[in-house]
This record gives C-alpha cells, structure tokens and sequence, in this order.
C-alpha cells in the first residue's frame, strides 16, 4: 500500500485544525420581538456579554430586536430547521397546537403560583421543553414577562364586565384559546399576525388588541392604547431558544457557559418581573393611557368564565387526556 506524502499529512493536519476552529467559534442570531433599549433587549444584552465573556470571545450572540428576522411565528418555524440559531419570544402553536397548553387563559393567578408553575423542572415547564425538543428547539432558560390585560383605542361601555356584549373588535394572536376568549368576555376576536396589529388598530380594523399585557402596550402599542384594562387574561412567558443542533455542534463547555448565563437570566427576571409590570402600567398611563379599575371579583369572574366555557374547547382540540394529565400534575 502506498503512503500519503507528508505534504498530503502536513495539509490533511491543518485542515482538522481548521474545523477544530470553526466548531470552537461561533456568531448566534437571537432574535426578540421587541424595540431597542426595552427590558427583554437590555436582559438578552446582558446575556450575550457574559456568553462572550466566559467563551473568551469564542461565541458571540448577535441581537436582532423588533422581530428584524420575522414574526415570532416565522423565527420558530426558523429556529426548527436551522436558518435562525436563537430567540426569546412566546411559543408558537402553528406547528404544534398543544402548545396552547401553556397559554391557557387564567391558568394562574398569581406571580407566587405562575413561578411555581413555569420554573425550570416543574411540570408545565418540562411539558414545553419537550414540545420545543419535538422541533428541534433547544429550551435554554425562560424569561416571564407579564400577566395579560386588554387594549382599547376606543371607549366602549362596561369594559370590565364580562357578561356584557361589548361590539367591540379585538386583534389576538392567532390561537384559538385568544378567540375563543374575547368571544365569551363580550368582545369579537379577530386572528391577526403580531406585525398586522398596530396598523389594524390605527386604521379603525379592530378596537384594541388581547394577547399582551402592559409592558408590550407601552413597547409597541402606546400610540394607539387609549384605555388599558388589567384583567389578568393570561400569564405571558417567553423562552430563550436555541436550534438542537446548533447547540450540540459548541463545545462541552460552551454550551455550559450559555446555560449558566441563561440560569442568570430567568432568576434575575423573576426577581424583577412583578415590578416591571407596575412600571409599564405606570408608562402607559403617563403616556396618555387610561388605566381602568378592574376589582379581584372581575377578574374572579372572568377566569371562572373562561375555564367553564374556553378551557373544554381548548382541552378537547389538543387532546384531553393528554392536557389533563399534564394540568394535574402542574396545578396540584
């Protein structure tokens, strides 16, 4: 047998090494939803930095604000095969509805029960990761943003009282547990994409908007948010992403910086959640925003609402075995 020339051995050596490189060094793209300079792009930069930090540069995360790579739709559909490596953004349900799961409205109450409900290793929070892992999407840490309320751009009579038929029209996210809710709390859901929301608002589409909560009102919605009502309609929580094999082409330990940093992220987060959606609160009210009142027993009678007339319906289209079983053990 013939023996490679050492110019062929000396070539093939620096060719390993030069793939030994590659794999060692990376540039992520971590898109978010949100403007510049707002909460969740001031953490995800926090982020990055110490990721570059403990990789000595090795790794650095580039961040794509106000949703610069797409809806968080699209960057999901992105992050399962590849073209975007990372996000902080809510869970879609167009690929996968049983994610609606984590969405349902008035699925909790409190900032003390939605903690105990979504932190790493509680069951609601692995029931995600392993939907998210089903796509390829890797769940590095979370980020909880907020607990839900209503935008109108319009005065409409008795927006607090859910057994009211209201006449007025609500953009929500495109997911059936949102419709279904406006329609039984006296408004008209009308699906529309995140990007489609202000423009349909400003133009008279639709009244106002459900599916967010003060903080996204303030970010991208102040111009257009007349009166504010903080009903409490869901409780929003975001995951910080990451396409699978992306994730498994960086070294041991890189990957172990990333989930340090990413620990950091959520627990700073929850310590300062609560305060952050007071001050947003405060924001849209000092930007023009009308805060109504809504009392513990409205908001008691919206969840009871909702749970006896949306939850069935919902449970029923992800299947109901399957959602039950996850809900005993998330909310005993």
């Amino acid at each position: 047998m013939k023996m490679p020339s050492m110019k062929i051995l000396t070539a093939a050596v620096a060719m390993s090494a030069s793939i030994t490189t590659m794999a060692e060094a990376a540039t992520l793209q971590l898109s978010h939803v949100r403007p510049e300079g707002t909460a969740i792009d001031k953490d995800a930069r926090a982020f990055a930095e110490e990721v570059k930090s403990a990789t000595d540069g090795a790794v650095n995360v580039r961040l794509f604000p106000a949703s610069a790579l797409g809806d968080y739709t699209t960057v999901q559909e992105g992050l399962s095969i590849g073209s975007v490596d990372m996000a902080v953004q809510p869970p879609s349900s167009e690929v996968d509805r049983r994610f609606q799961l984590a969405y349902l409205p008035y699925l909790v109450q409190t900032w003390e029960h939605a903690e105990k409900t979504f932190t790493d290793g509680a069951p609601m929070r692995e029931t995600v990761e392993e939907l998210y892992a089903d796509q390829d999407i890797h769940v590095l840490g979370a980020w909880p943003v907020y607990f839900g309320g209503v935008a109108l751009n319009t005065d409409v009579e008795n927006p607090a009282d859910p057994t009211v038929d209201k006449g007025a029209r609500l953009r929500v996210p495109p997911m059936k547990s949102f419709q279904l809710m406006a329609d039984n709390i006296g408004y008209i859901g009308s699906p529309l994409p995140f990007s489609d929301a202000f423009t349909a608002i400003q133009t008279g589409v639709v009244d106002g908007i459900m599916g967010s909560g003060a903080e996204g009102y303030y970010a991208s919605f102040r111009d257009v948010t007349e009166y504010y009502l903080p009903l409490n309609t869901h409780f929003e929580m975001w995951y910080l992403l990451i396409n699978e094999p992306t994730y498994d082409g960086l070294t041991d330990a890189q990957q172990t910086a990333l989930s340090d940093a990413a620990k950091r992220f959520e627990e700073s987060r929850w310590e300062n959640a609560e305060a952050d959606q007071a001050r947003n609160e405060k924001l849209l009210e000092e930007s023009g925003a009308t805060i109504i009142s809504v009392s513990d027993e409205q908001i008691a009678k919206h969840a009871e609402i909702v749970r006896e007339t949306v939850w069935p319906v919902i449970l029923d289209d992800i299947g109901a075995d399957w959602a039950n079983d996850v809900l005993d053990r998330a909310l005993r």
